[in-house]
């Protein structure tokens, strides 16, 4: 699809102001909590130098400028350097390898003056160009083996860059372009199939391999003794066993061989292998101390003990939902996940609407990318997740994530913007 010249409505009157409102307000909360729980000197404002809220609002300030350029540029722009942007940031997680400097055991961060960038969080950006110029391209349900191949390398290619490094938490956001994918025609089958996967994978961890083994071949054997006549179906449920039994294997390498020490400690304490609250469950039994404390209103503005004397680790990157919790409450929280479950019903309204099928990919990266975020982040600060360290979009402290966040989101309200321009 190509863009058309017709301006017969001004371009700034179809651009979605609220979803712009929405990320404001969610930015300008998290900057107040950030204050909250990193400053401990209530003479100093919220915008004073030096306090990671200040810094926050200088990000963000950087943010809307970027956001303002975006919506000028042409609508063709961002197909066209697709895959440009996506060679250049998988180049970027390469270099990062051999170049970039280690923070909490993982090699993710390049260092300029005062400055740091991750390059995890701007590869998002890139595959997500990428994963929608392919789809945009060639489509999906109708395509061919070695093109559907193709996509699912260029979507997930960046996973092992990233867990060389590594970081988990960031690997794991990359499966949020099985949403777009989906969306275009990816069987629920496989989608089922992955689904029983990890749900292997973690039982693997805490069941005695030998018996899940046998639980899992005596439940292929009864199926097969219904289905037997069916030769397709007889083969297909060999092929699941073999998977079965390598995820089985394998999940309990990745445990012990892949993953780093603390990131193994982290699954163990969540599946209940093993409990050391003063340990590396450390983080999780104060987070839902903090949370827990606020009750329903929370104990007030500034008022957070547990997160303001350091009792939460990081409550104002990867855990600020700590401090929305015990100082706005359970209203606190519940109106934070209603701001964003607007975010993501609103975009995927926006998605639909869509004239081109790279707009409309894009949105559903946009979608994915923002919602698994959220649902992690939030997760492992009750303890329903391991403590991988992402961000909670717009609201934890980070320039690197805020802006790539912000690059997701500015460029998707673009494409939304130029789709009355679409022949």
């Amino acid at each position: 699809m190509k863009y058309t010249n017709n301006k017969r409505d001004s371009f700034f009157l179809k651009i979605a102001w609220d979803v712009i409102l929405v990320y404001l307000l969610i930015c300008f909360f998290g900057i107040v909590n950030i204050y909250s729980s990193s400053c401990a000197n209530i003479d100093l404002g919220i915008f004073s130098s030096g306090t990671y809220s200040n810094k926050q609002a200088i990000y963000l300030a950087m943010c809307l400028v970027m956001g303002f350029f975006i919506l000028l540029l042409d609508g063709n722009f961002y197909q066209r350097v697709a895959y440009v942007a996506y060679a250049i940031t998988t180049l970027m997680l390469v270099m990062v390898l051999f170049l970039g400097r280690e923070v909490n055991g993982a090699k993710s961060w390049f260092f300029f003056g005062g400055f740091a960038l991750q390059v995890a969080e701007f590869a998002k950006y890139g595959t997500s160009l990428a994963v929608s110029r392919f789809l945009g391209d060639n489509g999906f349900y109708k395509t061919s083996l070695k093109k559907k191949i193709t996509l699912f390398a260029i979507a997930f290619f960046p996973i092992l860059l990233i867990m060389l490094q590594p970081d988990l938490g960031s690997a794991m956001v990359f499966m949020a372009f099985i949403f777009p994918i989906f969306r275009e025609g990816l069987s629920m089958s496989l989608v089922i199939c992955l689904l029983y996967f990890v749900i292997i994978a973690v039982l693997s961890l805490v069941v005695n391999n030998f018996i899940l083994l046998g639980v899992i071949l005596i439940l292929f054997l009864l199926i097969y003794f219904f289905t037997r006549k069916d030769k397709a179906i007889a083969r297909d449920l060999v092929l699941l066993f073999v998977v079965s039994v390598a995820i089985n294997v394998g999940a309990d390498f990745m445990l012990n061989n892949v993953l780093a020490p603390h990131q193994r400690d982290r699954v163990e304490v969540l599946l209940g292998i093993k409990e050391d609250k003063f340990g590396v469950g450390y983080n999780i039994n104060q987070s839902k101390i903090a949370i827990g404390s606020g009750s329903l209103t929370g104990k007030g503005f500034y008022e957070g003990t547990q997160t303001k004397m350091d009792f939460v680790p990081e409550s104002h990157t990867d855990f600020i939902f700590c401090t929305v919790g015990e100082e706005w409450g359970f209203l606190g929280c519940l109106t934070l996940i209603l701001l964003y479950l607007y975010l993501f019903i609103r975009m995927i309204f926006m998605a639909e609407r869509q004239r081109t099928r790279f707009s409309r990919v894009f949105g559903y990266a946009v979608v994915g990318i923002l919602f698994l975020h959220v649902l992690i982040n939030i997760s492992m600060t009750i303890g329903f997740f391991p403590v991988v360290g992402i961000p909670l979009p717009f609201m934890s402290y980070g320039g690197s994530s805020l802006l790539g966040f912000s690059l997701l989101l500015f460029t998707f309200v673009k494409l939304d913007a130029y789709r009355y321009n679409v022949l």
